[in-house]
């Protein structure tokens, strides 16, 4: 694998206490399965790695706004999220893990969707500065992994998803995407990203 520098970005989905926290509101979906695969250490590898590198970091956040104005509960998923009242912009459950704190120089994207390029400026910003690659890891492997990278093939972007800096609510559903998406883009490891920086 060969990675180049200043046309490739590291997006790191989804990282927020609701989502990945240990007592955020979807804990019970995701969380054993982030404690079992050791996903944090390995993602703050990668975006330590990428800023040592020089690779732009973006993380990409879903949330909303008071009232939850925004989300349109099409999907089940954003069905709970009504439900529950969470991922609420500007509190703490929608902010960054504090083990994968961004940086500076670190971009933030917000939307109010499942995929990270849905109803947000992402693809004119990568655009803007020149990506053409992105290295995709966080929570559900299944969910906004899977959609933001087949959005982001379709966009005509070349996709790497770490496989190991992944994790959804089961070993099942995370190995699923992982066997398909080969077909869709790439499958690596972090240290195969790493190495190739």
């Amino acid at each position: 694998m060969e990675l180049t520098k200043s046309t490739t970005a590291f997006l790191a989905c989804h990282w927020e206490n609701d989502i990945a926290g240990a007592d955020g509101a979807f804990a019970p979906f995701f969380r054993a399965e982030i404690e079992r695969r050791g996903v944090i250490g390995v993602a703050r590898r990668l975006l330590d790695g990428a800023r040592a590198a020089g690779v732009q970091v973006v993380y990409t956040r879903v949330a909303f706004q008071e009232g939850h104005r925004d989300l349109v509960a099409n999907i089940p998923l954003l069905g709970i999220v009504a439900q529950q009242g969470s991922l609420l912009d500007g509190t703490p459950a929608t902010a960054i893990l504090d083990e994968l704190t961004p940086g500076p120089g670190d971009l933030i994207v917000t939307n109010p969707k499942v995929g990270a390029f849905a109803a947000s400026d992402l693809d004119e910003r990568l655009r803007a500065a020149g990506i053409d690659t992105v290295v995709l890891f966080g929570v559900a492997t299944n969910i906004t992994i899977e959609n933001t990278g087949r959005a982001a093939g379709d966009l005509g972007y070349r996709v790497v998803v770490v496989e190991d800096a992944c994790a959804a609510a089961s070993p099942e559903a995370h190995e699923a995407t992982i066997a398909s998406f080969g077909l869709l883009g790439e499958v690596a490891t972090a240290d195969e990203v790493l190495a190739a920086l």
